[in-house]
């Protein structure tokens, strides 16, 4: 079903992010490179939402706005009752800190320690963490947590990101092309494991990919072009993993 292409209201569920009227203007030299066009947007607690569009759509920008990895250059964008916009860096270091949780299309683990060691870094400096052989259990790693990155398969690292993402108890999870470098079996293993999160930890979970065929695992699907929402729908049968087809 078509729905209005900015915002969509859930009244079963309570928004965790608000944005509204979002723009992001990039000025290099005399050049102007708008990422976002007024945009608007709720994301709802546990669901699990998924941004399709091309290269250059505008879908790593608003992640990175909601994660409080960059700023709007004008809108506002809330989380919960807290405004993020004009938020200072110290404040925007504890929300990264302690609300979310990333996952790259490339691993950033440190190759000089061991899977545990990895996810350990998250929660030495985090308020209440899962201990970090839980969240490496969780993710199906228990046997592996003493192997290097080198030692563990490209799946395997991205697990431990994962591992490593989770292990703070975050209330929002955010993926950047998470399936991007791997391949068709191992890609849908890491689904798998995102899907898992979201349903066992109720963890909010925004994906952000090229790959239209994943958008059938999520609640709601969003689709960007030119830094503007233009389609939003909810899936009303979500598929597991397991059965996606690309």
């Amino acid at each position: 079903m078509m729905n209005d292409p900015t915002t969509e209201e859930d009244g079963s569920r309570e928004p965790i992010f608000r944005m509204h009227g979002v723009s992001k203007i990039y000025t290099m030299g005399e050049v102007r490179v708008t990422a976002l066009n007024n945009v608007s947007l709720d994301l709802y607690r546990s669901e699990l939402l998924v941004i399709l569009g091309a290269s250059g759509s505008g879908k790593s920008t608003l992640l990175n706005i909601l994660g409080g990895l960059d700023v709007p250059t004008s809108g506002d964008v809330l989380f919960r009752d807290k405004h993020l916009t004009g938020a200072g860096e110290s404040e925007l270091t504890q929300f990264r800190r302690e609300a979310v949780g990333f996952v790259f299309q490339f691993y950033n683990l440190i190759p000089s320690l061991t899977a545990l060691e990895n996810v350990q870094l998250v929660t030495e400096i985090s308020r209440h963490p899962m201990p970090a052989a839980e969240a490496l259990a969780m993710v199906g790693l228990g046997e592996r947590l003493n192997h290097f990155p080198s030692q563990l398969s490209g799946g395997e690292q991205q697990r431990v990101a994962i591992a490593r993402a989770i292990a703070k108890r975050p209330e929002v999870l955010l993926c950047d092309e998470p399936t991007g470098a791997l391949d068709y079996t191992t890609g849908k293993l890491v689904l798998e494991v995102l899907d898992v999160v979201n349903r066992e930890m109720g963890t909010t979970t925004a994906v952000i990919t090229h790959n239209a065929a994943i958008a059938q695992m999520a609640d709601r699907v969003i689709r960007m072009r030119s830094g503007e929402i233009v389609e939003t729908h909810r899936n009303a049968t979500k598929l597991a993993p397991s059965q996606l087809e690309w």
